[in-house]
């Protein structure tokens, strides 16, 4: 009787901590049936739900450290011990000395996970992955060299123009990180600065870079963030057309841009090399994201590399892909993503969709007023570097009023510079928060 008691004790049934693990399994189960029914970035979102409801297994501990998971399955006395060598003088229960643990000095860390492993608790499996993915921030950065590596900068080069339309797109980074701010002032949510610079990066329509900037200065709305950022990344074609249509006219819709015009060899492999020195040299924290992006794309451009840009775009970003998705999910656990916090990232970042949108449009029309050679303002949506989603959108628009109005590689200029723009941009949040910080 002892033995089945111990069983049931043991099994996951017995170790639900509350509802929260039921709703997250099911929003793990939710992101599976928009990836594979409706085709919500599935590349991002099978890994990244199936780890959740990983991640949201009771009893298995798979995204907990070995300290977490001896305070959470250890008992009284093993809660007790680390809580002494934390020095938590009183707690109600182990989720206060688990609270603890972000503010001890790393002698303190050390102690506790002697004490965890002495007692035979591991880290999980998902847990490990994301300390070697995300943790080291070598997942995103690889990503963006597979980008970098599957880009052309022809369009861009072709029409410089547009380059304007990418940056006027960012705004809806900083328009989000004042809102966060507001949101925080107001007594709504309880944002830091850190906080908001790492949700306001989801304006810039870039996984990889959200991703990259959460991991290094809010990594415990991580999982929140990267949802919210692939989410609306695939809500692009319903997100987008009615903002384009409310702020510009049908005239404006149907301007016909002339043909771009040859790109060089030489232009495409000078380029991304000129790009990285020269807003390296003048934001040095910009450097690991579009130093990677710019590699990638020197290797398809310059032809001796073939190998590597193949193994680049191909082979590489698929296995990272898998891991970064597995551990951006290991953040859907029920006690880290059930908050008020992750409510208002979601409401930011449809905000900053719209706002990074509209800026790219607005944009477009402000160039028209002093130039001869017309843009179609609708190109001015792509400057969100959802690459090539928003330039699909753009040309798909276009067609609407104009099915002999081809803007798809008119669109990519924009849509290219938007990423770009995004790497300058976390350069620079990440640079302003180090610096408060330091």
């Amino acid at each position: 009787m002892e033995s089945l008691i111990g069983l049931w004790n043991d099994s996951g049934l017995a170790q639900f901590q509350g509802p929260g693990q039921i709703v997250m399994i099911a929003i793990g189960l939710l992101l599976l049936w928009l990836a594979i029914s409706k085709n919500f970035e599935p590349l991002l979102l099978v890994p990244i739900g199936f780890g959740g409801i990983l991640a949201n297994i009771p009893g298995a501990g798979l995204a907990y450290s070995a300290v977490q998971n001896a305070l959470i399955s250890g008992g009284p006395e093993m809660v007790a011990a680390i809580a002494d060598v934390l020095q938590v003088a009183s707690y109600e229960s182990y989720a206060d000395v688990k609270a603890a643990m972000s503010d001890a000095s790393a002698q303190q860390v050390l102690a506790a996970q002697q004490i965890a492993a002495n007692a035979g608790y591991e880290s999980g499996m998902l847990y490990k992955f994301y300390s070697v993915a995300i943790g080291s921030t070598i997942a995103p950065l690889l990503i963006f060299m597979g980008v970098g590596a599957m880009t052309d900068f022809g369009p861009l080069l072709a029409n410089p123009r547009t380059i304007f339309l990418g940056a006027a797109a960012q705004f809806g980074i900083f328009a989000t990180v004042m809102g966060a701010v507001g949101m925080s002032a107001m007594g709504w949510m309880d944002f830091s600065i850190a906080d908001a610079a790492a949700i306001g990066i989801i304006g810039g329509a870039d996984g990889p870079t959200a991703i990259y900037v959460a991991s290094l200065l809010s990594p415990e709305l991580l999982g929140a963030i990267a949802v919210a950022a692939y989410s609306y990344m695939a809500l692009v074609p319903m997100i987008q057309p009615p903002i384009m249509k409310a702020l510009t006219t049908e005239e404006e819709r149907k301007i016909k841009m002339t043909q771009l015009r040859y790109v060089s060899k030489r232009e495409k492999i000078v380029f991304p090399i000129i790009v990285l020195i020269a807003v390296a040299l003048f934001l040095p924290s910009a450097a690991p994201l579009l130093g990677m992006f710019c590699f990638g794309n020197l290797m398809k451009e310059c032809g001796v590399v073939d190998r590597l840009s193949d193994t680049a775009q191909n082979a590489l970003i698929n296995i990272t892909t898998i891991f970064l998705g597995l551990s951006v999910g290991s953040k859907l656990a029920a006690d880290v993503f059930l908050d008020a916090k992750t409510l208002g990232i979601m409401a930011l970042g449809v905000v900053a969709f719209g706002i990074g949108t509209a800026m790219g449009v607005l944009m477009a029309k402000l160039m028209n007023k002093f130039s001869t050679n017309k843009i179609n303002p609708l190109i001015g949506s792509a400057g969100v570097s959802a690459v090539p989603m928003a330039a699909r959108v753009s040309n798909k628009v276009g067609l609407e009023y104009n099915s002999q109005n081809f803007l798809l590689m008119h669109a990519m200029g924009p849509n290219v510079a938007g990423v770009i723009g995004s790497a300058v941009a976390a350069g620079v949040m990440i640079s302003i928060v180090q610096g408060m910080a330091g």
